[in-house]
């Protein structure tokens, strides 16, 4: 049985250093989805940088209205409200992504890896995935960014069709995650590569590199329902997924009209 690391605002806030994000902590017993309470709470310009944790999510989604599959107190699920953001949304989704691998680190010997645009992967397998969402109104733009970790799982833990591809901090580690702990270490990554972003988008991007796991080899995608592939070359901070195409020519993919295919 894991350890009590139940979720508790003034834990997760306790030496807490950082400047923006997680200034001020929420955490729900259950909710339908983070997202939607995120999305309440940024009507209100002064909640910038509100955390807002949940031990269990009854419709929890993911990209293209995938479901987010967790049992209760298995995950770090979570939603960070942005009500003044700077950045674009391309280079907001490299920032979040760079985030919260930086954030996770090494587990078991393996360092987390990036599959763009919004998967972590330990292992050759999802162990986290990010849903960002964006509002653009005439007082700037405003975002809800999604994260869900994986932590104590077992392998049976997932659906069948999930098994193959899935994995959870437990798995990887061999030992019992502190979800606290991870929860402290994901704000205070997220609160630093985005100051870092709006000072140096280049740093994001250099950081993306380094932990892609697509850079330099072959990818496969639906670009507005047209498949493409080629071999990718890079990341831009403002098109996105940069492809040498098969066809020939270099292509420019960004984040909210892409599919990565398997």
């Amino acid at each position: 049985m894991p350890k009590d690391d139940q979720l508790d605002p003034d834990k997760i806030k306790a030496n807490l250093k950082t400047k923006r994000i997680g200034r001020k902590i929420l955490v729900y017993s259950s909710t339908s989805s983070t997202n939607d309470i995120a999305a309440e709470y940024a009507k209100n310009k002064k909640n910038d940088g509100l955390a807002i944790f949940a031990e269990e999510q009854t419709a929890g989604r993911g990209r293209a209205g995938t479901k987010w599959h967790s049992g209760r107190a298995d995950c770090i699920l979570c939603s960070i409200v942005l009500t003044d953001c700077k950045l674009n949304p391309e280079l907001l989704s490299l920032t979040c992504a760079v985030a919260v691998a930086d954030g996770l680190g090494k587990i078991g010997g393996t360092e987390a890896k990036i599959k763009w645009p919004n998967d972590i992967i330990l292992n050759g397998k999802k162990v986290a995935g990010i849903l960002l969402e964006s509002k653009i109104d005439n007082d700037g733009n405003t975002y809800i960014i999604g994260i869900g970790i994986n932590c104590h799982q077992r392998q049976d833990s997932f659906p069948v069709e999930l098994q193959p591809i899935a994995t959870s901090i437990d798995i990887e580690s061999h030992s019992i995650a502190d979800r606290v702990s991870l929860a402290k270490r994901l704000l205070t990554s997220l609160d630093h590569w985005l100051e870092v972003a709006e000072k140096n988008s280049n740093k994001v991007t250099d950081q993306w590199r380094k932990l892609s796991i697509q850079l330099n080899h072959r990818v496969a995608l639906i670009f507005n329902g047209t498949k493409f592939a080629g071999n990718c070359i890079g990341i831009d901070p403002e098109r996105g997924l940069i492809l040498q195409l098969d066809t020939g020519g270099l292509r420019f993919f960004d984040a909210a009209h892409t599919t990565i295919l398997k």
